[in-house]
């Protein structure tokens, strides 16, 4: 009897889980159950598997709407009916085209008419749904005659009369309306949810055709679909025979250019792989990948194969990846195993200045109908919330802000407070709208609308309803294609240098890219700004205290850096062991034998799979299956008790004592959670080591594309603060010098428009194409002629210095802008500006304080350029102690001015931490810790430089303050405002800090850790 069910995938109306859906309905013992929810088939699939757990029929539809209005509910009689109404959405959707009133002609398709949208005339497959409230309007002669095609219409919607008000909230977000401003039209009926079907059927015993009409559409109806059944593109070529034949080719001819002619290890690894990917049918995943890399390169552009596919010799062969998985002992089981049934998992970053043309390739390359981007559901967070909520109950704007900002815990007590927090807790799990997954591209063998309705979001590229945990399920897998900005800092300092220089950088080369000397020292003293993943004040304190000075170190570095390694205690035990070699022991010769590179320690994923194999005598398959069943979305209570029973089978039959075996298993369990991909983190080393030499031997090109990429850990004033340490001179924004991207000629930097937060996009490319055009700005003048442009646009530029060409001081150019553009109006440029010659004013000589520019700076770019932040401060004094003899007071006590570059919020056990990261005077960085107790007293109090007193801790070479006082020293009044006491210290509020927070648990602490440092037999 349940032909029109809504869940909360009903953006903003419904209000039932898929799951509270179906239970209800088991509740009251009903057996078929149809999900149509509004315009969408997001939860079709997760309600097939809930339905057929409790013994329900699942049937699957749509609700067909337009502008809220609702036009019919098209139910499927089989799964292809509903990728003929997908067909439908999707056109509507993305190519613009209307909904009809009346449903197109559809073969497999049951359509359901409300009352109020009856066609001229019903198709065989269409009826007419009638609501109990309804059955009264039969007794009109149009209607009844009608009765034989009309079925029963007992919509669900929400649960109980509490979530009736909560659809009624849901329908005032979604028309951005008070909910006492909502219409009939806009809410569902007050009887939409569920009762049992002998109450309905008693409500329409006068009209039994209408109940047997319902009772045969159910029972023609039927949802069958195969989940096992792998949807993606079957064949890259035209069949698995040529896929196999090409792959193999593609595989041998990589391995001769990798390894050269007579490499029998590593053919002996192409040929295993090869025949686990034929045996799992997964050569066309890795053709495709193939395919898209080699556009990649046929374009010049730069990606990374990174993630468990670089554990595959193939994929080096091919060209996926560029880590070589011999010299790392990487494991292929890691990345695909007889086990495994889903596709592999590669992960390609490009820059992404370039990802939207790879994207372009692929959805050209495999047909539209056949690519999507996996969807995201987006669930309302905590701040929307409230705004959303307390909007549709009428509270005005502060009183949002005040609930938005502040915890739950101390918001006010009154009646309207406390109805707001009931609805806010109720739709705390809701979606609230549909978005795209980041990264994941689906590539199907048949259409893809046979799946899903198509959405366009603002990007461009269109997206399927469901997330890629559904993908997953129904073996729709995913091609994570992603973008980061670090590859286009490498792709941009290896043009500039080429520019600049007139050399070729061959950044790929391993004897630059993985080991070099210069690199390797800098490596060593973390001196790493700018370089990708390795720059943040954690990572380089890391290199510095593991004196990290090669890439394999690097590899180890890039993977116990990561939250759960070091939650995990890992990371200070490494560190420990690496600086220590001789005060541990091998837990057991087999973590010797295998684990030697990581003293003994499991610090990679695949470290977890040697140790299952070699210690516990598991196959490399079952190794994996532990690592999975104990991580992730793997993770498996029953899937691990087979796995670990089997292992303490296996090392019985070893001879290890029970103890052995437990104490073995403990530290797998512990660790396997939190051990990071060895490949994932090769390859994120092989950047990391690209960027550092680009910085070790070309910085100034190095930084001028770090900034202009807008990416790393810092603001843009670290990486000129860097640019300026390298020897570069650093030029204010400058309209005759200037490009809208930061630019290098020989060592002057000219900082691009792009950076001047006042000036429009539009402009600033429209000033350097006027210039390009017809030649550099002669005057003031010239440029307001030729640039359409307002007053407060001239102004900004005239302050930043973008006119100092003119030999004019910057009160001069405003007199002299204000007279050019008085009384302007656009369409008298020319005339204006042609025909009445400037006024040529005799002003009186206005003397320019020293630090004028460097407050102007600070307002349009946010820091000061032309001169250090230590130069604006009112004191004279630096600091007793700098940087540079830091490593000599080791349980000393220091005092040092300071420039504050960034701070990090930690949670500990007492309360919040921060760890700070600074300048000194002469521009070199540290570190300081900011203990609870010394932060309750001495705060940090925003950004500028501070006075410090503290210990200082030299951890393995790694000097950090514990900072027990600190003061926030005052700066210099704001020259310009001389006038003007109170606006004299405004400026000084727009000093800028990074500030970074988490809220992960504590790191525990090293006693409680308990990792052995001895032999076990020795205990």
């Amino acid at each position: 009897m349940f032909l029109n069910c809504h869940s909360f995938h009903s953006l903003r109306y419904g209000t039932l889980s898929v799951e509270e859906l179906v239970l209800q309905a088991h509740s009251l013992g009903i057996k078929e159950l149809v999900l149509t929810d509004i315009n969408t088939i997001t939860a079709i699939y997760d309600f097939k598997k809930e339905c057929e757990k409790v013994g329900i029929k699942p049937i699957a539809g749509i609700e067909v709407r337009k502008d809220n209005r609702l036009l019919y509910i098209a139910i499927a009689k089989e799964f292809s009916g509903i990728g003929e109404v997908n067909k439908v959405l999707t056109d509507y959707n993305c190519n613009g085209s209307e909904l009809s009133e009346v449903a197109p002609v559809f073969e497999n398709v049951f359509v359901v008419y409300p009352i109020d949208n009856i066609p001229l005339k019903l198709k065989e497959n269409e009826f007419i749904g009638v609501q109990e409230e309804q059955l009264n309007l039969l007794i009109r002669p149009e209607l009844n005659r009608l009765v034989s095609k009309m079925v029963v219409l007992h919509p669900i919607t929400f649960n109980t009369k509490k979530e009736y008000n909560l659809h009624r909230i849901l329908r005032a977000i979604d028309n951005n309306t008070l909910l006492s401003k909502l219409s009939e039209q806009d809410i569902c009926g007050k009887s939409e949810y569920f009762k049992s079907e002998d109450l309905i059927i008693e409500a329409f015993q006068r009209y039994p055709e209408i109940i047997k009409n319902t009772k045969k559409l159910l029972h023609a109806c039927s949802f069958e679909f195969d989940f096992e059944k792998v949807k993606n593109k079957q064949y890259y070529t035209k069949s698995k025979e040529s896929d196999v034949k090409l792959l193999r080719r593609l595989a041998y001819l990589g391995l001769k250019k990798r390894y050269g002619k007579d490499h029998e290890i590593a053919k002996i690894r192409v040929e295993k792989e090869l025949k686990v990917i034929d045996e799992l049918n997964f050569c066309s995943y890795f053709l495709i990948t193939w395919d898209i890399v080699r556009y990649s390169n046929r374009m010049g552009f730069m990606h990374v194969g990174r993630g468990s596919g670089a554990n595959s010799i193939v994929s080096y062969c091919i060209g996926i990846t560029d880590i070589c998985p011999l010299e790392l002992d990487l494991y292929f089981e890691r990345f695909l195993n007889l086990n495994r049934k889903s596709p592999p998992d590669f992960d390609i970053d490009w820059s992404w200045q370039n990802r939207d043309t790879i994207l372009e390739y692929i959805f050209n390359r495999y047909g539209k109908d056949h690519v999507a981007f996996c969807g995201t559901n987006v669930e309302f967070k905590y701040k929307s919330r409230f705004r959303e909520v307390g909007k549709a109950f009428g509270l005005p704007k502060d009183e949002l802000d005040d609930l938005t900002k502040k915890p739950m815990e101390v918001h006010e007590t009154n009646s309207v407070v406390q109805t707001i927090h009931k609805y806010v807790r109720l739709i705390e799990r809701f979606p609230n709208q549909r978005s795209m997954h980041a990264c994941g591209i689906l590539i199907s063998e048949e259409p893809i609308t046979n799946y899903s309705t198509l959405e366009m979001p603002p990007k461009g590229f269109p997206i399927v309803q469901f997330d890629m945990n559904v993908a997953e399920d129904i073996k729709l897998e995913k091609f994570d294609i992603l973008s980061q900005r670090g590859l286009g800092t490498i792709k941009d300092t290896v043009e500039l240098i080429k520019k600049t220089r007139g050399i070729d950088v061959d950044i790929r080369d391993t004897r630059i890219s993985k080991d070099e000397e210069k690199a390797n020292e800098y490596l060593a003293i973390g001196r790493t700004i700018g370089c990708f993943y390795i720059e943040s004040p954690a990572m380089r304190g890391l290199l510095r205290r593991l004196k990290c000075d090669n890439y394999r170190i690097l590899v180890a570095a890039s993977s116990i850096i990561r939250p759960g390694v070091a939650q995990s205690g890992m990371m200070r035990e490494y560190i420990f062991r690496h600086n220590h070699p001789n005060q541990f022991e091998y837990f057991h010769s087999v973590f010797e034998e295998n684990l030697k590179e990581t003293y003994g320690i499991m610090v990679y994923q695949e470290d977890v799979i040697k140790i299952a194999q070699y210690f516990g005598g598991l196959s490399l398959a079952d190794g994996d299956i532990l690592r999975r069943a104990m991580s992730g979305k793997g993770r498996s209570i029953k899937k691990l008790q087979e796995v670990k029973a089997n292992f303490f089978k296996k090392c019985r039959e070893k001879g290890h004592s029970e103890a052995l075996t437990i104490e073995a298993f403990r530290q797998i369990e512990s660790f396997a959670g939190y051990s990071f991909c060895k490949a994932h983190s090769a390859s994120y080393a092989v950047e990391s080591y690209q960027s550092l030499y680009l910085k070790v031997y070309y910085p100034l090109e190095f930084m001028v594309s770090v900034i202009n990429n807008q990416g790393g850990f810092y603001r843009t004033e670290v990486y000129i603060h860097e640019a300026k340490m390298s020897g570069g001179n650093v030029q204010v924004p400058c309209v005759n010098s200037s490009e809208f991207q930061t630019t290098l000629k020989d060592k002057i930097i000219f900082l691009g428009l792009m950076l001047l937060e006042g000036l429009e996009t539009r402009i600033a490319h429209g000033i350097v194409d006027e210039r390009e055009k017809n030649g550099d700005y002669k005057s003031l003048q010239d440029f307001i002629k030729r640039i359409p442009i307002g007053i407060e646009t001239i102004q900004t530029l005239i302050f930043i210095g973008a006119f100092r060409f003119t030999g004019k001081q910057k009160n001069e150019l405003l007199v002299e802008a204000r007279v050019l553009l008085v009384n302007f109006k656009p369409e008298n440029r020319g005339l204006m500006l042609i025909e009445e010659p400037v006024q040529e004013f005799k002003l009186p000589e206005l003397k320019r304080e020293n630090f004028e520019d460097a407050f102007d700076e600070i307002e349009l770019i946010g820091f000061p350029v032309s001169c250090s932040p230590f130069d604006l401060l009112q004191t004279k004094y630096r600091g007793s102690v700098f940087v540079n003899d830091l490593l000599k007071f080791h349980k000393k006590q220091v005092k040092m001015l300071a420039y504050l570059i960034a701070r990090k919020h930690v949670p500990t056990k007492k309360g919040e931490m921060y760890f700070g990261t600074w300048i000194d005077a002469n521009g070199d960085y540290f570190d300081t810790a900011h203990f609870p107790d010394s932060l309750k007293q001495y705060g940090f109090q925003g950004g500028g430089c501070y006075l410090l007193l503290g210990i200082v801790e030299v951890d393995y070479h790694f000097p950090t303050i514990t900072i027990h006082k600190m003061a926030k020293m005052p700066m210099i009044p704001d020259p310009r405002y001389s006038y003007d006491k109170e606006k004299q210290y405004d400026i000084h509020r727009q000093i800028k800090e990074d500030v970074s927070m988490t809220s992960r648990q504590p790191y525990p602490q090293i006693h409680e850790i308990e990792l052995p440092r001895f032999t076990f037999d020795k205990k």
